[in-house]
């Protein structure tokens, strides 16, 4: 499903991943662990075809980002949900909306909207929260929104980028919960983290990142 081969990557202050090359399978939960600033959020905006190898070649669900046209980028995010650190809400829009963007883009019909959304919205205990705007909700409440908004379309792959890093320890374990249950719902999952006593307290394969490089793959 996603395959990383032989990828550097180089910023203007210095080089970002050097010569990665890894697979992720359909079925898997993985954790991209390391220090901030050692390549987990480059390695995601790969997938997420934001960003682009300097050298290598990065395949997502059968598409390959060295000869990618940019109309397909749109159609394979699609199927990519993103949970982003920094929230990301749309500050002028309410709850609902928010939530239902990815699906109106799609063309979904309204009706199809409101139930999806209502879905996830139970799911995640924010159902009471639609009417309300990004800034009137806590930052455990926030994530949540970003976490329905990612996976209202039912995406095969959902990229977490550091989701936890801002909440206290009881809205960190539940997100955690709810991204497991996302994934025994049938979506490969990639969370970037630097929190070890997460990788201990919910393991799955491990891949440590150092400078760039990956210097350990634990596989479960």
């Amino acid at each position: 499903m996603i395959r990383f081969d032989k990828v550097f990557l180089r910023y203007d202050t210095g080089i970002s991943l050097r010569d990665l090359s890894f697979s992720i399978e359909k079925d898997e939960f993985v954790y991209l662990y390391g220090d901030s600033g050692s390549g987990k959020s480059s390695i995601l905006k790969m997938i997420y075809m934001d960003m682009f190898p300097n050298a290598g070649t990065v395949e997502v669900m059968g598409s390959d980002s060295s000869n990618i046209k940019r109309r397909d980028i749109a159609k394979i995010r699609q199927n990519i949900g993103m949970v982003f650190q920094d929230f990301y809400l749309l500050s002028d829009r309410d709850i609902y909306s928010n939530i239902a963007l990815p699906l109106e883009i799609q063309g979904y019909k309204a009706d199809e909207v409101r139930s999806k959304v209502a879905l996830k919205a139970d799911e995640l205990g924010i159902r009471s929260r639609l009417s309300h705007y990004p800034h009137e909700l806590s930052a455990g409440e926030q994530q949540r929104v970003v976490l329905a908004r990612a996976v209202v379309n039912s995406p095969d792959i959902l990229l977490a980028d550091e989701p936890i890093a801002h909440l206290d320890e009881k809205a960190a374990a539940e997100i955690v919960q709810y991204l497991w249950k996302v994934h025994e719902s049938g979506t490969c999952v990639v969370f970037a983290t630097h929190n070890e006593a997460l990788l201990k307290r919910d393991p799955a394969r491990s891949m440590t990142l150092v400078s760039g490089e990956v210097v350990k793959d634990r596989q479960l």
